[in-house]
């Protein structure tokens, strides 16, 4: 099955809740795994970020939205227990709690609306207009959702980056590849990489740098600016493995802002040379990442409690 999402878990975990004894969240978390028969692939199935496992971060959710709803109280540190509030909404929904059954409470109301504006009275907003909050009925976390925001603009970002890349000169691509192999820490400077161009086409061979700052050993670069429907196919990498064959080099970089044919990548893989094959996609992603065409507009964080602040020990 697949992962249930964070509003589905609400009523599992407070049903754990029920006997009215102290809970812990992680052994909450490993019960309703277990009541669910969730594999262990699943279980383990991280964020996006990589940080925590996509199941336990919704079920943390559930206790946050729960918590804020008054149907449990945290306790101490990773445990809670069920309030009175909780037991009769588990009695009242015997199936399914969501967000929209959380909205009678006026806490869980407070806890997602907007804050109010400067200059409003204190009185005026401590009861919050039920008819005037826009709730989503989202299924993913407001950490998911933020993720999937990331993703969605930088997929848009790489999109347009190709787009520019493609309305510009093939000189310029050669450029903008010399300049992503200075930000990413080959051939020393910017300089010195463009003193080692040849003309372009020499061999196949577009550029040459070196691959550590004593030029012990050097990577031969071949850069063409294609349309994204023109595929490079096994003919062309054979050409490239060939230059570097008479250049006496056993390592090249073939970018393109297309992309390649199964042919290509099964022949790179098969040479003797090493040779590196970069499409459009990962081009795009690799400008991104080394800050090559891009610029940071704005940085947000996001802040997690720090534990071991809180964490008084022996004391």
């Amino acid at each position: 099955m697949s992962i249930p999402d964070y509003q589905s878990l609400m009523r599992p975990l407070l049903a754990l809740a029920s006997d009215g004894r102290e809970q812990n969240i992680n052994d909450a978390i490993h019960g309703i795994a277990e009541q669910l028969k969730l594999t262990a692939e699943e279980r383990s199935q991280l964020l996006p970020s990589g940080k925590q496992p996509i199941f336990a971060n919704r079920v943390h959710w559930a206790r946050t939205y729960l918590d804020k709803a008054g149907a449990i109280k945290r306790t101490r540190r990773s445990h809670f227990e069920i309030t009175e509030r909780g037991s009769k909404l588990l009695a009242e929904n015997p199936t399914r709690i969501s967000v929209q059954v959380l909205k009678q409470f006026p806490e869980f109301i407070a806890f997602q609306a907007p804050k109010p504006s400067a200059g409003v009275e204190e009185n005026e907003a401590s009861t919050p207009d039920v008819s005037n909050v826009d709730f989503s009925e989202s299924s993913v976390t407001p950490e998911e959702a933020v993720q999937q925001a990331e993703t969605q603009i930088l997929e848009s970002l790489k999109g347009q980056l190709l787009n520019r890349i493609w309305e510009l000169s093939p000189s310029f691509f050669e450029r903008l590849v010399v300049d992503l192999i200075v930000a990413m820490g080959y051939g020393g400077s910017r300089a010195n990489v463009v003193q080692r161009l040849g003309k372009s086409g020499d061999e196949g061979i577009d550029g040459v740098v070196n691959e550590d700052p004593l030029g012990l050993d050097v990577v031969y670069i071949q850069a063409k600016r294609y349309a994204a429907d023109n595929t490079i196919g096994r003919e062309r990498i054979q050409q490239f493995a060939g230059a570097l064959v008479g250049q006496g080099a056993s390592k090249g970089v073939f970018v393109t802002t297309s992309s390649f044919s199964r042919g290509a990548i099964e022949y790179a893989l098969k040479v003797p040379q090493r040779i590196i094959l970069i499409d459009g996609k990962e081009l795009a992603r690799l400008m991104v990442q080394y800050g090559v065409g891009v610029r940071i507009e704005r940085t947000v964080e996001l802040k997690r409690i720090d534990l071991d602040y809180f964490d008084e020990g022996d004391e």
